[in-house]
């Protein structure tokens, strides 16, 4: 009978792990510019090229390029520079005041969507 409930609790671990694991994975810009809704006020990854790049002090905004479609990113902790590869974690949000980026960097909207990326965090891919 223990063994039973051991095997049905490894069995429920594993599938939180898997799910999870899955909610983290990376997904496609084109799939969060396409199903904006499914992705808004959520945490999402993604990886890219950098294609534009702008900073002024810690603040910044840079255009992530995959082969899908582009997004901006707006982060407070430093941007890649032109041409990095980075993987890019942060929260889908529309509408999102840029503040004193404003007036220095004229971000399109991406493709009428208005979407940006807040960035909690970024790595290099080599």
């Amino acid at each position: 009978m223990a063994s039973s409930l051991r095997s049905r609790l490894a069995v429920v671990v594993l599938l939180g792990v898997t799910a999870a694991a899955a909610s983290a994975c990376a997904t496609t810009i084109n799939k969060v510019l396409a199903d904006p809704s499914r992705y808004r006020n959520e945490e999402v990854t993604v990886s890219g090229t950098v294609a534009d790049s702008f900073s002024f002090g810690t603040r910044g905004a840079y255009r992530l390029a995959d082969r899908t479609a582009e997004l901006w990113v707006v982060s407070d902790r430093g941007v890649p520079r032109k041409g990095a590869r980075v993987k890019v974690t942060g929260t889908i949000r529309e509408g999102f005041n840029i503040g004193s980026l404003g007036g220095k960097v004229n971000l399109p909207v991406n493709l009428g969507s208005g979407l940006v990326l807040v960035e909690r965090e970024h790595k290099a891919q080599y």
